[in-house]
């Protein structure tokens, strides 16, 4: 089975109704088989995904790197989606800071563009927002990028509705990065409504909730060291084991259907698309041939108006943030 399409907000390119998260593969999650990521990558093309996520704040521009021979080796058949913003320092390996400014966007996608070894991206996003720097100057500096050649279309991650319109009036926004799942549906108060009003192609990103919607595991404390899902707070203490229980919905429906808790979570997230009217292209992450052909065959499960209802009421009764610091995700400025 193939991949079904959905337009990439008003391009007039289409691509396959679920992408790739290549994150892992580099950093975040635990030891990685390079081998096997790779031919995960092969893997997936031949499924139908043709968008691969990726940024350069993953393994600190080593994601870029990585998947750089893939997306030379299929250039006209991958759409590359990566990332500016978020800065880290080699000599310190838990800062972080987003920039927006002009200057760095420009040095920025050069960077991206000789690690990955290409002459455009298709698909450049600002990862995160500063609220300290006009939104206009950065976007119009990523607009510049688009008529210098070096970038086909522009993204945003983690913005309000508001943020959003107010980018498209200075230039279409082909697609907005959030985090949606049955845990997380804060995105769907302005910022779904927005995407749908300008056409802009939503992908949800954790769309299994980082792991934890599969029953993968159950709490932090079962992550080997290094995982930064340690530090989130849904994932730890009272929280990690009160949400547990919440994915039994999920897990009673997967085995009345025969299929897996992840694929039940992904479909749920597919559906998106006609509950809101617009393209909804979710990028689980994943390193395995095996976890991969299990995440594309989710996009064609349909789930019952009762299944729905029975999915409903969870993330509601969520407790804990995504994230120890909500401050740069849209939820955190609404």
């Amino acid at each position: 089975m193939r991949l079904p399409t959905a337009p990439l907000g008003r391009s007039g390119r289409l691509i396959g109704t679920q992408g790739l998260g290549c994150m892992g593969m580099s950093e975040f999650y635990g030891p990685t088989d390079t081998a096997e990521a790779l031919a995960t990558l092969d893997a997936a093309l031949e499924a139908g995904v043709t968008l691969f996520d990726t940024a350069d704040v993953y393994g600190n521009g080593a994601n870029e790197e990585l998947i750089g021979p893939f997306v030379r080796a299929n250039r006209d058949r991958v759409v590359l989606a990566t990332k500016f913003a978020i800065e880290r320092r080699e000599d310190d390996p838990t800062y972080r800071a987003v920039n927006n400014r002009p200057a760095y966007i420009r040095t920025a996608v050069d960077a991206s563009l000789r690690r990955l070894g290409v002459d455009v991206i298709d698909l450049y996003y600002m990862h995160r927002r500063d609220p300290a720097v006009p939104l206009a100057e950065s976007v119009g500096a990523m607009a510049e990028l688009v008529q210098a050649g070096k970038v086909r279309e522009l993204g945003l991650s983690e913005v309000t509705g508001d943020e959003l319109r107010e980018a498209y009036a200075v230039h279409p926004i082909a697609a907005l990065q959030s985090e949606w799942s049955l845990f997380s549906r804060d995105v769907e108060r302005t910022a779904v409504p927005a995407a749908a009003e300008l056409g802009v192609t939503f992908v949800p990103y954790s769309p299994l909730g980082r792991g934890f919607l599969t029953g993968s595991f159950a709490a932090a404390e079962q992550l080997t060291e290094g995982d930064y899902r340690r530090n989130h707070p849904q994932f730890s203490g009272p929280n990690a084991a009160a949400n547990a229980a919440l994915i039994a919905p999920i897990q009673k429906i997967a085995a009345d259907r025969g299929v897996t808790a992840a694929q039940v979570a992904l479909a749920w997230v597919h559906q998106r698309a006609e509950v809101h009217g617009l393209a909804v292209v979710p990028i689980p992450g994943t390193r395995k041939r095996t976890r991969l052909a299990e995440n594309t065959a989710a996009a064609t499960l349909r789930l019952t108006a009762a299944e729905l209802a029975a999915l409903e009421p969870i993330a509601g009764q969520v407790t804990g943030t995504r994230y120890a610091d909500m401050s740069s995700t849209s939820a955190g400025r609404e």
